[in-house]
């Protein structure tokens, strides 16, 4: 052991809450994310709860009568895996309450994959061009088989491989909430009219919506890889 080490082992010795604080610094993320999850849902899901199509956020509503019924489902089906993969991702819970780690892995699996099929169905019915419907397309895809290899990995022991895949899930899931903030840049940038009340090409808002579609969920995975890469003995 290097004087380093050693000095460092001693320092958590003498102070054993050092220790279990740990954890918590090396993922400073984990509180952040769980309080963007729990204002996201708060601020996106009220709208469906009445079940009426007029007081959807979506707007305007593409004319399938299956559309909307589908929509209402990944919502609430997707709130709920937002908010498992925020147990999920935090290291005390797995560590000390194993069995909750366990069940809301299951429960995060069983909506992460139902939500997955909804966004399959209703993208072909996006009415913002090939850009939008492709992109959705490809996440629903994505969400879905990362969220199945995890699922088996851990079926089959494989815990590291578990968790790694899981980590690619849940970026993916959490794309929803990454969509707001970047919609707002790609409106910026690509229709400024939207700000200011101004008439807008329809074409402008189609690039922007289909660009965000794309980006929301690229850069969430990009952001994953790379730190698995970077940390390939990763515990989450």
């Amino acid at each position: 052991m290097s004087t380093d080490e050693l000095s460092r082992s001693t320092a958590l010795a003498d102070h054993p809450r050092a220790a279990q604080r740990t954890p918590l610094l090396r993922r400073p993320w984990v509180v952040p994310l769980a309080l963007m999850t729990v204002i996201f849902i708060a601020y996106a899901v009220p709208p469906y709860l009445t079940l009426d199509p007029a007081q959807a956020r979506t707007q305007p509503m593409p004319p399938h009568a299956s559309y909307y019924p589908l929509l209402v489902t990944h919502i609430f089906l997707g709130s709920v895996a937002l908010l498992a993969a925020c147990l999920q991702v935090w290291p005390w819970l797995r560590r000390t309450r194993p069995a909750i780690h366990r069940w809301s892995g299951r429960v995060y699996v069983t909506a992460a994959l139902s939500a997955s099929v909804c966004v399959m169905i209703i993208s072909p019915m996006g009415l913002y061009g090939a850009n939008q419907r492709v992109a959705n397309t490809m996440l629903a895809l994505l969400w879905f088989g990362t969220t199945l290899a995890g699922f088996r990995a851990a079926r089959q022991r494989r815990f590291a491989d578990h968790r790694q895949w899981m980590l690619r899930s849940f970026a993916l899931a959490f794309s929803i909430v990454a969509f707001r903030v970047w919609m707002l840049i790609a409106f910026a940038v690509f229709v400024p009219e939207i700000f200011t009340g101004a008439e807008v090409d329809p074409a402008d808002v189609s690039q922007a919506i289909g660009v965000t579609s794309w980006v929301s969920w690229v850069v969430n995975l990009l952001i994953v890889e790379w730190w698995l890469h970077r940390r390939p003995s990763i515990s989450v």
